[in-house]
């Protein structure tokens, strides 16, 4: 079998890249130390997924198709996978995203070839949206980034936020590639918001900068944060305590400690964790899958990636799964970042965000405050 990464090494989200090399290496060692896919061990090829500036994730699939990859782990971005899942998908290869949270996904034609470990963003914008009211504010802002996942989940979080009875008095869906956010954050401050929500990427630094340039800080109105944009090497050069209280969603349940010892000895720089079990789960199910299919075709591993997720005996690992698919069990794959359970369109049925909060340090604990388990469909 041979798969494929499409994962930031460049660009918007590159923080995220490390964690999700690091979980998709750890889950390749142990799937070869256990024998491979159908008696072979798996092959990999790492390539960059840039962002949406570049045309580096279209070169990047194209030398996977060439290198004749079966499924392909990746993108981060939503909008870089929406550029290329058509390319992949027609190509009969599985696309498998470890981070991809747009709720677009969930029906965008695929082929029945296009997967996450990552919840649509319904979920996440619930949560973050139950938390701001719970946290006593009665006004919000949301300053979001204009693409598909930011437009989705700050539809989400603004929903929930007025379902709760809070108002939102300002939204800014702004370009992420712009010189300069002033203009943006002068909206929000027209209208002093107890809560201002902030959606976006590694320009959230420029965004933060502003606010604070235009007298808005933490320590005056309560900031929000999402996946995209939680980062412990973005901030940290800022004055000390800019961050403090800061709170933030991402999706995934706790990284157990014996899991981070596996991603650090395959990278020993690491420090962030976020998206690591999800990609760790993507390629221990696609490994998984081809053993249920006997074949390591992409087409056949999509047609078995729903049925080793759920419904058969649970195991929580490459070689127990495997042994109960060689002596003919149906197997239940649970993960590390969750039960993992794909419903028809590919999206995982439940899922756990966890809530996180910043130090003075501008940086937040791999611990999260809590963890929130739901449905997707609820």
């Amino acid at each position: 079998m041979t798969v494929g990464t499409l994962l930031p090494q460049t660009g918007s989200l590159a923080f995220l890249g490390p964690p999700e090399f690091a979980g998709v290496d750890a889950a390749i060692k142990e799937i070869n130390e256990a024998g491979g896919v159908l008696g072979k061990p798996v092959t990999k090829y790492d390539t960059d997924s840039g962002d949406t500036t570049t045309n580096i994730a279209s070169q990047s699939v194209d030398k996977l198709l060439a290198q004749k990859a079966d499924a392909i782990i990746g993108a981060a971005s939503s909008s870089v996978s929406e550029s290329v899942i058509d390319k992949i998908t027609s190509a009969g290869v599985v696309q498998f995203s470890p981070a991809n949270t747009s709720d677009k996904f969930t029906t965008i034609k695929d082929n029945g070839l296009y997967f996450r470990t990552a919840p649509p963003d319904k979920l996440q914008g619930r949560v973050l949206g139950d938390l701001i009211v719970a946290d006593g504010s009665d006004t919000v802002g949301i300053l979001a980034m204009q693409d598909s996942y930011g437009t989705g989940l700050a539809d989400q979080v603004a929903k929930t936020v007025t379902d709760g009875g809070a108002e939102v008095v300002e939204r800014v869906d702004y370009d992420p590639k712009a010189a300069d956010f002033s203009a943006d954050v002068a909206k929000i401050k027209a209208k002093n918001p107890k809560a201002i929500v902030l959606i976006g990427f590694e320009e959230t630094a420029k965004v933060i900068q502003e606010l604070i340039k235009q007298g808005l800080p933490a320590s005056k109105h309560k900031w929000y944060m999402v996946d995209g944009n939680l980062s412990n090497t973005n901030y940290v050069k800022m004055p000390k305590g800019t961050l403090k209280g800061v709170k933030g969603t991402t999706p995934g349940a706790a990284a157990p400690d014996d899991f981070k010892g596996k991603l650090t000895a395959v990278n020993p720089k690491l420090e962030d964790f976020s998206y690591a079990p999800e990609s760790y789960d993507a390629m221990n199910l696609i490994a998984l899958a081809a053993e249920a299919a006997k074949s390591d075709a992409g087409v056949d591993i999509g047609a078995k990636l729903a049925e080793v997720s759920k419904g058969g005996e649970k195991c929580n690992n490459f070689k127990s799964c495997v042994d109960l698919l060689k002596a003919g069990k149906d197997i239940d794959y649970d993960g590390v970042s969750g039960q993992v359970e794909f419903n028809d369109a590919g999206d995982p049925a439940v899922a756990t965000i966890g809530i996180y909060q910043y130090g003075d340090d501008n940086k937040y604990p791999t611990k999260a405050l809590e963890y929130r388990t739901g449905n997707i469909a609820g």
